[in-house]
């Protein structure tokens, strides 16, 4: 029997390991606790079309399959790979029957599932548990089984790099040096917030699989695409308010109580997170000092308080009732659309390493990650890189036709200064943020050429080379990328470009 190595413990990771587990054997690295995932995090719910109560493939008032996948794609702003989405869309049902049948308690009402709406969804398809939880709720379901299954699970266990034997992946490297080996390794470990000071994810999200991947050879994709999330708490730790707070009908007003989100799109406050986000950060830069608000006031405590049970706590605990008053709300770094280079079944350019959910691109998010989708991408990507398990042989591996990579310098100076986390994460707020130009960029990648990466010796130097490594590609993406897309606004080239539809790829150079 093969034996899998999963690393990380988020929806994608914990489903390619409760399935992989049915036919091999499994080992499951976490670098820390088992919920510290950003899927523990998420709010918003699960988009996915599906109606108990009508035949299979029939639609929800007005709601298909197919709407789905054009609100994907439209988000996407012309980069979604348009098979990737038809595979979430259609496969998104099953994989909630999994979910389900694993435990996961999604809301219902009079018995049936519960459907909510969020931006750029034109219907209501969102699926949520315990109201503003459903990450958690999809999380502890998940790691209850995992503690109930053959999986061999490792917490707090840091993996440094691959093991490549003859170009193949054949285990992990771990920090205290020890190396264990498998016949494919699984990268599921998540985003990378903390390339940023300002982030919804939390502290483990530090960019580790593209690190990894990037060191072994793996070709990465579309890094100049980061999402960041229109609405998290202007206050210490930045605490996401969900996209479903403004699908219930809350909404943004300027330092004069005006909504000033009708004058940016015409789907106000409901446009794509992009465009919201950037909305924000131009009527704050209007407003220097003053935070704009969100104004829930018109749903009424009562509701706020049993609908987004999670935000109005952390509201609260802020010293905040945003059911008598609006709340100050920023943007912050929240979802990386770009990734490990893979094809539908999760395959990277290197023979035996897979990567699946946030660390992977597989051009499902395109420029602009559809709300919702991810979770659902967790649970169908991580269930379908199990299907490829079984199906590949010695060349488990994918040749891209996307396009032909471009090296990047990821090399260390000879004289260079240990990165600082705080500094990296500044320089890349201000040149890789919510708006880029040139000579932002290009003073941030000779800053981040001046650094070298640590003497890794613990679970903090191992992320802050992670950091360094991916930080250079973003930035060398954003430089290259002229024209402004979906999570990439260049300030410079403020407007999208036809010519330059098309993914973007790279390699560490040499």
């Amino acid at each position: 029997m093969a034996h899998v190595i999963v690393v990380g413990s988020g929806v994608a990771g914990l489903t390619a390991a409760l399935d992989a587990v049915q036919t091999h054997d499994v080992t499951l690295f976490s670098k820390s606790d088992l919920a510290a995932s950003n899927t523990r995090y998420a709010q918003g719910g699960v988009a996915v079309v599906i109606d108990r109560m009508q035949s299979p493939g029939a639609p929800r008032l007005g709601d298909s399959i197919e709407s789905h996948v054009q609100d994907t794609l439209v988000a996407g702003a012309g980069l979604s790979e348009e098979q990737t989405v038809r595979i979430l869309c259609a496969e998104g049902p099953a994989a909630i029957d999994r979910l389900i049948d694993r435990g996961v308690q999604f809301d219902r009402i009079d018995g049936e599932l519960a459907h909510g709406l969020e931006a750029a969804h034109s219907h209501g398809r969102i699926l949520h548990a315990g109201g503003d939880a459903t990450g958690a709720g999809i999380a502890y379901a998940l790691i209850d089984r995992l503690h109930e299954s053959a999986v061999t699970v490792r917490e707090r266990t840091t993996v440094v790099d691959l093991v490549l034997s003859g170009g193949r992946a054949v285990g992990v490297r771990l920090l205290d040096g020890e190396e264990v080996l498998g016949d494919a390794v699984v990268l599921a470990t998540g985003g990378a917030g903390q390339l940023f000071p300002y982030t919804t994810n939390p502290e483990v999200a530090t960019a580790d699989g593209i690190g990894i991947a990037l060191r072994a050879g793996a070709v990465v994709a579309d890094l100049e695409f980061y999402q960041f999330h229109p609405t998290s708490l202007n206050a210490p730790g930045n605490f996401l308010v969900s996209e479903a707070v403004r699908g219930e009908g809350a909404v943004l007003l300027d330092a004069d109580g005006r909504r000033f989100m009708l004058d940016v799109h015409p789907d106000a406050e409901l446009a794509p997170r992009d465009v919201v986000a950037r909305g924000i950060a131009d009527q704050m830069a209007r407003q220097p000092g003053v935070p704009v608000r969100l104004d829930a006031t018109a749903l009424g405590g009562e509701f706020l308080a049993k609908r987004f049970p999670n935000i109005d706590a952390a509201c609260r605990a802020q010293g905040f009732d945003w059911g008598v008053e609006p709340v100050p709300v920023t943007p912050a770094a929240h979802y990386f659309m770009g990734g490990v280079r893979t094809d539908e079944w999760g395959r990277t350019s290197v023979c035996g390493l897979y990567a699946v959910g946030e660390v992977a691109c597989n051009g499902l998010q395109g420029a602009n990650r559809l709300a919702s989708n991810s979770l659902l991408e967790g649970a169908v990507y991580g269930h379908r890189v199990v299907e490829a398990l079984a199906l590949d042989g010695e060349q488990d591996r994918f040749d891209s036709d996307w396009a032909e990579p471009v090296a990047f310098d990821a090399a260390d100076p000879a004289d260079g200064v240990e990165v600082n986390r705080a500094d990296l994460q500044q320089v890349m707020w201000d040149a890789a943020g919510l708006s880029r130009n040139a000579a932002d960029l290009t003073a941030a990648r000779d800053e981040l050429a001046r650094w070298v990466a640590p003497q890794v010796s613990d679970a903090k130097s191992a992320e802050d080379a992670n950091l360094l490594i991916v930080a250079r590609a973003v930035v060398a993406s954003a430089l290259a990328r002229t024209e402004s897309r979906g999570g990439h606004f260049r300030s410079d080239f403020p407007r999208t470009d036809p010519a330059q539809a098309r993914h973007s790829a790279l390699v560490k150079g040499e």
